[in-house]
């Protein structure tokens, strides 16, 4: 009878935990999240540090994983680091991967991409639909893929829908490449503000510098040098090439967590969000 209660009581217990997080308020939620107000400086999983301007938050790896749970975005396994500005109103993901020195010398066929993104993209809502979340479905190319061989960075914007919402989803790219790996970075943001979206952050990513030693300009001959080259970049081959598992499983599950999302009405949250960093900054500069 003990070990029975005890099982009925544990129980009520687990039920009225998920029920107390199921109701809590999501401003709260993320006003409780350990954010790093700029001016400062966000350290990215030792290999690289980004500015983090005035006006601008950023999140270390353990608070990130909190906010993707809060956007309904699949853990990634992985570390992620979020740089947004203070009302929130676009995210900004990083992820450093240490892939190798990825060649730069691949031309881009901007529709055979998006077909493998497509079917990949397909392949990933059987993770969706088991976590009862919002399946994904390729629209287009919101701007096909182009690469800076100054800057070594590759970008490209993919237009999608969400299942049973109106609103479609722009997941804007970057590839910052470096001497050992590749950064990738996901600008999130509706589709209204995107254009504005992508001016701030590239006001922003200059901000963003390897490590000495990690540099692409820094390759040397013995360095490791990656299986893939840039498209493979944008289509999820590099997971393929790093999992045991099946290749289009693998891609699957790469666009799994290569999608994010923004909750609707989180403009009106972010804004909410976006005054308590400056209350807080008024009061410390009071003390």
């Amino acid at each position: 009878m003990r070990k029975r209660l005890l099982c009925v009581l544990t129980a009520l217990a687990l039920a009225a935990a998920s029920a107390t997080a199921a109701a809590q308020d999501p401003a709260d939620a993320l006003a409780k999240l350990a954010w790093q107000v700029g001016p400062t400086q966000g350290a990215i999983a030792g290999k690289a540090t980004v500015k983090v301007p005035d006006g601008y938050v950023f999140l270390g790896a353990a608070e990130t994983r909190k906010l993707n749970e809060l956007l309904h975005n699949p853990p990634s396994g992985d570390d992620e680091f979020t740089l947004a500005p203070k009302d929130l109103h676009w995210f900004s993901f990083f992820h450093y991967s240490d892939i190798g020195y990825v060649k730069d010398n691949e031309k881009l066929d901007p529709d055979a991409i998006l077909e493998s993104v497509r079917e990949g993209t397909e392949q990933s809502n059987e993770e969706r639909r088991r976590r009862g979340w919002e399946t994904m479905h390729v629209e287009g190319w919101s701007f096909k893929p182009q690469y800076d061989k100054t800057l070594n960075n590759l970008e490209w914007a993919i237009l999608a829908s969400a299942e049973g919402s109106a609103e479609k989803v722009v997941n804007y790219n970057t590839r910052l490449l470096g001497r050992h790996g590749v950064t990738e970075v996901v600008l999130v943001s509706d589709q209204s503000g995107l254009t504005q979206a992508i001016g701030e952050f590239k006001q922003v990513v200059p901000g963003y510098a390897f490590n000495d030693g990690e540099k692409y300009t820094e390759f040397r001959p013995g360095d490791h040098v990656a299986e893939i080259g840039l498209a493979a970049l944008i289509t999820g081959g590099a997971a393929a090439v790093a999992s045991k598992k099946g290749v289009f499983a693998a891609i699957g599950l790469f666009l799994v967590k290569a999608w994010k999302l923004v909750l609707v009405g989180l403009a009106a949250i972010g804004g909410a969000i976006g005054k308590l960093f400056g209350r807080g900054k008024k009061d410390s500069s009071e003390q």
